[in-house]
């Protein structure tokens, strides 16, 4: 195969080549390796709602990787937010975790330029009761902790348990703080776990090559459980740059990793994407998809005008 190479002086890696069919927005298959396409915040295209039903049960029908955000409301469940808030994503206001089951079942989603739509939002019952009944087997639902160990208690650990009982063996549950996507993933068997090491000023932290090994060292040694580390696509590349590959150490360690979050309008998107791809990433999370395989497409060769 060609190698390649960057004019950032980025580490020669072995061009993939593309091979077979999929479901459009799925996965990218690049030489005998298939990457998955994670859809954001079950985003399949750039100008989709997040966190709507309709593509929930559209992806799990495709056997797509989705990811939904949970935060924790007043009744011991979990809707699929990001926010601490409710303003910014709903017709609702204030904490998330104040507001009733009820209260939330009476709003609806905000589109991006902040007008209300007809979509209303996902609880983590309603999510379980649709991944019931639909799916391709294949079908993967990434459940992204967004609090912390503090915010979990005894009935909110028991209302997770017996919602996510019935589909835990398509589940994967991830976050920052371990202890906590180590206490929810524990109350379910079977339900798989992931865990983040990123921080908000970890790509500042790496300033050399060693900083580079000991992060993704201690970031492995943090969640020796995980099945999945979840990486800002960002650090990636700036360890490549520095001569270190952070998806090695982690297949090592019998991991699969999940770059994030990737999108085809990115400076230099088709360059990251190839290098990710060239470093065997598992997996891509990208609010675009079908977007993103349409522009692996477009690549016509390494170090082209393309790229």
């Amino acid at each position: 195969m060609t190698e390649f190479s960057r004019s950032n002086d980025l580490p020669v890696a072995e061009a993939p080549a593309r091979v077979g069919p999929a479901p459009k927005g799925v996965t990218i298959d690049a030489g005998g390796h298939r990457v998955r396409l994670k859809w954001h915040r079950l985003q399949r295209r750039p100008d989709d709602l997040a966190f709507t039903p309709r593509r929930l049960s559209e992806g799990l029908v495709l056997g797509a990787s989705m990811e939904v955000d949970l935060r924790r409301h007043a009744d011991h469940g979990f809707v699929c937010l990001h926010d601490e808030t409710l303003e910014r994503e709903t017709t609702g206001s204030g904490p998330i975790a104040a507001a009733t089951a009820g209260t939330l079942r009476r709003l609806t989603l905000r589109r991006a330029d902040g007008t209300p739509s007809d979509e209303g939002l996902i609880l983590l019952e309603d999510l379980a009761e649709i991944a019931r009944i639909d799916g391709d087997r294949h079908a993967l639902l990434q459940l992204d902790l967004k609090e912390d160990n503090d915010a979990l208690d005894d009935g909110l650990i028991e209302s997770f348990r017996r919602t996510l009982a019935c589909i835990a063996g398509r589940c994967i549950v991830s976050g920052h703080d371990w202890r906590a996507v180590s206490r929810l993933a524990d109350a379910v068997p079977g339900l798989r776990r992931g865990f983040d090491p990123c921080a908000d000023d970890t790509l500042e932290q790496l300033r050399d090559a060693q900083d580079c090994r000991v992060f993704i060292a201690d970031g492995l040694a943090a969640a020796p459980e995980a099945e999945t580390i979840y990486l800002d696509y960002r650090i990636v590349l700036a360890a490549l740059e520095m001569g270190v590959d952070l998806v090695a150490p982690c297949h090592t360690a019998g991991k699969t990793v999940d770059a994030w979050t990737l999108n085809p309008d990115h400076p230099r998107a088709a360059e990251s994407l190839w290098h990710l791809i060239a470093l065997k990433a598992d997996q891509i999370t990208t609010d675009a998809p079908e977007n993103l395989e349409s522009l692996f497409e477009s690549i016509e060769a390494p170090g082209s005008a393309a790229v």
